[in-house]
């Protein structure tokens, strides 16, 4: 990526499972992103298109520093897929085998995987009520909400609904009408999971600020955390979503994401 040129802002475009990302590396003399730049952007008629954007900032203790904004303009503290992405990409420009990332969720390691394949300490779940956050004080296990769905916060709010057959589910209607729960006051993502095998889940994902996506990289931890919460499957396992598998791990040090990345083309985004 280079410095912006009298014509325009360099971008990069990306995805991990179909859910795609325009990456902007911001560690030169770059336009700062605002929420009308990020929204043209995202237009996938008259712009580019993206679940989420992404900027790369540099960190006085860290490899790089990551913002990450959604299709409607408002940011997110957290995007695993994009992380993942940003990191195949680092790593093949330094040379480095890990990194160490900051982002407003916190500090994440990433790493090669091997296969083309790179993993993420997501950090560990937020299970307190006020962490993810509700609005007031409850069980997170089990949400007053038609369903019972499971809260979870891995940087932004996650609310995870376990059916028993996923395609009976119209998740553009289900995902809308759940994400401004009035439980959730900073909206939230929605997710439809259904266990398959005692290590394997079956899931959809509406993402708040972004809709449909084919996949999710916090959601699919939210997923995970929340089925080995209920008794559902173990610790370790593997998420089929619409655009492919993520593997999740929750372990002592955080939960732990692998899968591919793709480096789709570089762009320039006229000013």
């Amino acid at each position: 990526m280079q410095e912006n040129t009298p014509s325009g802002l360099p971008f990069m475009k990306m995805h991990g499972l179909g859910n795609d990302f325009v990456v902007i590396d911001a560690r030169g003399p770059v336009t700062a992103v605002a929420p009308d730049l990020a929204r043209a952007i995202a237009d996938r008629h008259r712009g580019v298109g993206f679940d989420q954007l992404a900027t790369i900032h540099t960190a006085k203790d860290a490899d790089l520093h990551l913002v990450f904004w959604n299709a409607d303009g408002s940011q997110s503290a957290a995007c695993g897929n994009a992380t993942r992405c940003i990191a195949a990409w680092e790593m093949a420009r330094t040379g480095k085998p890990a990194l160490d990332i900051t982002t407003e969720r916190g500090r994440l390691a990433a790493r090669g995987a091997g296969n083309g394949l790179v993993a993420v300490n997501m950090g560990q779940p937020q299970l307190r009520w006020d962490e993810i956050p509700l609005a007031r004080e409850m069980d997170t296990l089990t949400l007053p909400i038609e369903g019972g769905p499971t809260a979870t916060g891995m940087g932004n709010p996650h609310c995870s609904f376990f059916v028993d057959n996923v395609s009976a589910i119209d998740i553009e209607s289900f995902g809308a009408a759940h994400e401004h729960h009035p439980l959730y006051p900073e909206r939230t993502n929605v997710q439809v999971a259904q266990v398959t095998g005692p290590d394997r889940i079956r899931m959809r994902v509406w993402e708040r600020g972004a809709g449909l996506t084919l996949a999710s990289g916090s959601s699919s931890c939210a997923v995970a955390v929340a089925a080995a919460r209920r008794g559902l499957t173990g610790r370790a396992v593997s998420i089929d979503l619409d655009g492919g598998t993520l593997h999740i791990d929750w372990r002592e040090d955080g939960v732990w994401m692998t899968g591919p990345t793709a480096h789709v083309f570089d762009g320039v985004w006229r000013l």
